[in-house]
């Protein structure tokens, strides 16, 4: 790693020598030192012109978004290119570089000499292609607009590209997103460089020193309400994403990053983290002092989470009430745990007025954490997580911090039977719709049963994994009755009527938050391993684990069970199946995993070759 690091190092400084050799070739090669036989008048200018240009270095500005910095000074560079010629303009740029080194002797030599050989290059090459388009030095003519526009295209491009290359080779991204970033900031300033260079040329032509002077003023003038603009632009961001009562950024901020951080991670491999924080008893301080105390004490926490996660390089939002999330990029689960419980114990140390009313006699706030891993593909299912874990550190006391996924099989009982209970009541209502889906349904919940044994699944996989393959075809319930019980093929209308099921399927598990960590087998078990599947398309990883065994049972279930009108698949004819679609329609390490479950339970229930129905 420190070699290709110290190669990368000396591949910078290579293109740096190598810009800044050929720069002054150049430089040399095309000004002449032309300036040593300049007249009386000619430096006056070249003195006016430099002035202008280091003003308007001076006075540069940002625009909105990204706020990159830019400067007019380019407009001088151009105009002395229309007017004067591109000797004279290097003159300008050679003057500038030896003021430069000795007023901002904090900057680098080396910086101040790319900076001159890459504006020597952009001058050069502009003003060569100026000549070749048939652009004349003098005043400014109206049939020769051509040769400007052709001008700063070669202006832009050059700095465009030099400086890219520069920063690819600096920072090891993508040449072209590089490139792309930097047409898309710098392509309005330049077009109106290119009208700035154009009045100016016209102004000096006809009104010497004072066009100079007269154009100073509005450029100046404009550079200063850019600055005020991003200033502005700024400030309504920030109350944009920033929630006013704490001071933290708000919930729509807080969806928005996730959004981000959940794909880096799942592009990078990278830990994340996800904590939800609830304060302890919070009701019951606004119910003593009232709401405006209330108000108070969640801007205290505001300020102490702030305080507290900048340094640590984590973002805290709050997410809604008394509620607040702090995101860990980079942390793994132990490292999460371990800040948030430094962090909570740190809150039950510092005092806040009333906190003696509290059971514990302090402030305090209990906290579920959420890591990220493979099977997650959206960001709704880490708020999810989190905010199970939270409910579970809720449960076991308040003040504490839990981590999803890491307490014992007791604590995550959480009444299994009621809740099969509850879908099988909704699964009923197949009974007078379509009967065979109720059954199916049945079946495949007792294949899930028996493989979260065979994956060795924790209580919370199996819980969620048994539950989702009960439910996984509730949306069938919204198929109209003709296309749900017709015999013959369907139509492409009609199939795709069918194949909507999933995403209502996903809405009316939405409606019930007990329900709601059930939608991936929902959404996702028509999905297929090589990316053929509906709604999304996904393929491989990109469908979680358990969807991805669950779309083997439903298919072996449909495959072997009896309907009428319909050939039935012996046990053995789905093994074969199942095989024949291993690695395109079903991952085939889990197929491998299911098959070798069937002939265990064929061999020990020495069942004829035929489906059953139980």
């Amino acid at each position: 790693m420190s070699m290709f690091k110290r190669f990368r190092i000396d591949t910078n400084q290579l293109y740096i020598i190598l810009i800044s050799i050929i720069g002054c070739c150049f430089f040399i090669l095309a000004n002449k030192g032309e300036f040593l036989y300049y007249t009386t008048s000619q430096w006056v200018w070249l003195y006016a012109m430099l002035g202008s240009a280091l003003i308007l270095n001076f006075f540069t500005f940002q625009l909105p978004p990204q706020g990159n910095v830019q400067s007019m000074d380019s407009s001088i560079y151009l105009a002395c290119i229309f007017i004067y010629g591109a000797p004279f303009a290097l003159s300008i740029i050679l003057f500038n570089l030896i003021i430069f080194i000795i007023y901002f002797r904090n900057i680098s030599w080396w910086k101040h000499f790319a900076n001159f050989s890459i504006y020597s290059l952009m001058i050069i090459g502009s003003s060569y292609i100026y000549n070749l388009t048939g652009g004349q030095i003098g005043p400014i003519q109206n049939e020769k607009l051509h040769a400007y526009i052709a001008t700063l295209i070669v202006y832009f491009a050059l700095n465009v590209s030099l400086l890219g290359l520069y920063f690819y080779l600096h920072y090891k991204g993508s040449l072209y997103e590089i490139l792309k970033s930097f047409l898309k900031d710098t392509l309005l300033v330049y077009l109106s460089t290119l009208v700035l260079s154009l009045v100016l040329s016209i102004l000096i032509v006809h009104n010497g020193i004072f066009g100079l002077a007269l154009f100073m003023g509005v450029s100046v003038m404009l550079s200063y309400s850019y600055k005020k603009l991003f200033k502005m632009y700024n400030e309504i961001q920030e109350k944009a994403i920033k929630d006013q009562r704490t001071g933290l950024f708000n919930h729509s901020y807080f969806e928005s990053l996730l959004d981000t951080e959940v794909k880096k991670s799942k592009t990078a491999g990278t830990p994340l983290s996800l904590a939800m924080i609830d304060i302890d008893d919070f009701k019951k301080y606004n119910d003593q002092f009232g709401h405006l105390k209330g108000d108070l004490l969640l801007g205290f926490l505001g300020k102490f989470l702030k305080d507290e996660c900048e340094p640590a390089e984590v973002t805290a939002s709050r997410f809604g009430g008394e509620e607040f999330t702090i995101l860990m990029p980079g942390y793994d689960e132990n490292k999460a745990q371990n800040f948030m419980n430094r962090l909570r114990k740190k809150l039950n140390d510092t005092y806040f007025d009333g906190v003696e009313i509290f059971p514990a006699g302090c402030l305090s706030f209990s906290a579920g954490i959420a890591s990220y891993r493979d099977d997650i593909y959206d960001k709704a299912q880490m708020v999810d997580l989190a905010d199970q874990a939270l409910y579970y550190a809720k449960k076991q006391g308040k003040n504490i911090v839990h981590v999803y996924g890491s307490g014992s099989v007791k604590e995550y009982e959480i009444d299994f039977d009621e809740d099969v209970r509850d879908i099988e009541q909704q699964l009923k209502l197949f009974l007078y719709k379509d009967v065979d889906t109720f059954k199916h349904s049945k079946r495949v919940f007792r294949y899930a049963i028996d493989m979260s044994e065979v994956l060795n699944l924790d209580s919370i996989e199996r819980r969620t994994f048994v539950l989702g393959a009960l439910i996984h075809d509730i949306g069938k319930l919204e198929i109209p009755w003709g296309i749900l019980n017709k015999q013959d093929k369907l139509t492409p209308e009609e199939w795709e009527t069918v194949k909507r099921h999933v995403s209502w399927g996903k809405r009316i598990a939405e409606t019930n938050e007990k329900h709601a960590e059930l939608v991936p087998y929902i959404e996702l078990h028509h999905e297929r391993y090589d990316g053929g599947g509906y709604p999304h398309g996904f393929k491989g990883s990109q469908i979680p684990r358990l969807c991805r065994m669950l779309t083997i049972i439903d298919s072996f279930d449909a495959m072997t069970s009896e309907r009428p009108y319909q050939k039935t698949k012996t046990y053995e004819e789905g093994i074969a199946e199942l095989r024949r679609c291993s690695g395109t329609q079903f991952d085939p390490e889990l197929v491998e995993i299911f098959i070798n479950y069937m002939e265990q339970r064929i061999i020990e229930q020495q069942q004829p070759a035929a489906g059953f129905d139980s």
